[in-house]
């Protein structure tokens, strides 16, 4: 049975005051803490800013030779210390899980999370922004992002563990998803199975429509396993004026249209989820689809 065990303070989810923590932290009180991961130093030489790895091992890992399926998950802040909870409720209860081993992708150190994703998990390079409406801020560095992931962190993480490289698992959420799919139409084969949720289609007037179109001009296969899921709720009507279900309707369609060889493909609209309340029921769903138990 799975038991994934961390070490990870997370200061994100307690729901006090920041005055209220520091009263805390000068009372003495325990801070809560998850316990038993090891956290890994991945700087970027190339892009000149720091980010960490968080990393959770299976129980067995130290008794163990045998190689593990890695999951990485961006927006680790909030991803990993869920994916863990979810993984260790779905395994206890009878489901069944493989071991693997979770491996949380940080932002960028020492700045603010919306700026560090903003950043590095969008696609389209200089100048590119979200809409016409909005301000370009700092945007489309997934390119150089994912050169980062490609050839610094993931060579220093699968010389330090003993990591199945053929069984790579990508996770991601909003500008995340986005990342993933960046990833599956200009890398394919860095991941295996990549579990997408809400990806942000309609960013840079739907960019991602042309990039799909671009890799099908040129290739005739598509070697990966993937699932996409969103939260019915995500169209207009939820105050954000795009219609999410309908982007992915239609990307879903455009990819069939292609019969890639190779990828297995499959999208989901979850009832009565809504951008912010999707992600523990696709997580789920997501687990159980790529590291079913095998007896």
């Amino acid at each position: 049975m799975l038991k994934i065990m961390v070490f990870l303070m997370l200061p994100t989810l307690l729901l006090i005051s920041r005055a209220e923590a520091q009263d805390l932290a000068s009372s003495g009180a325990p801070a809560y803490v998850l316990k038993g991961t090891e956290v890994v130093s991945t700087p970027s030489l190339r892009l000149g800013r720091d980010y960490e790895a968080i990393v959770s091992l299976p129980a067995d890992y130290a008794q163990s030779t045998r190689r593990y399926p890695v999951l990485y998950v961006t927006d680790a802040d909030y991803a990993f210390p869920l994916i863990r909870a979810i993984a260790n409720r779905v395994d206890r209860h009878g489901v069944g899980l493989q071991d693997f081993i979770l491996i949380g992708l940080s932002y960028a150190k020492g700045e603010n999370g919306a700026v560090s994703r903003n950043r590095d998990y969008t696609p389209g390079g200089a100048g590119v922004r979200p809409s016409p409406e909005q301000a370009s801020g700092e945007y489309g560095q997934a390119a150089a992002y994912l050169q980062f992931l490609r050839e610094e962190a993931l060579p220093v993480l699968e010389r330090r563990y003993r990591i199945d490289p053929s069984r790579r698992i990508f996770v991601g959420h909003s500008y995340g998803a986005l990342l993933g799919l960046h990833v599956l139409f200009t890398q394919p084969s860095l991941f295996s199975h990549y579990i997408l949720g809400s990806p942000s289609l309609w960013f840079d007037q739907h960019q991602t429509f042309a990039t799909e179109r671009r890799y099908a001009a040129q290739h005739k296969t598509l070697a990966a396993r993937v699932r996409v899921f969103i939260g019915a709720e995500e169209t207009v009507k939820q105050g954000r004026g795009r219609d999410m279900v309908g982007d992915l309707a239609r990307f879903s369609a455009q990819i069939r249209q292609r019969n890639y060889l190779g990828l297995d493909w499959a999208s989901s609209v979850l009832p009565g989820e809504d951008h912010a309340t999707v992600f523990p029921l696709l997580i789920t769903r997501g687990l159980m689809w790529a590291l079913p138990e095998t007896r």
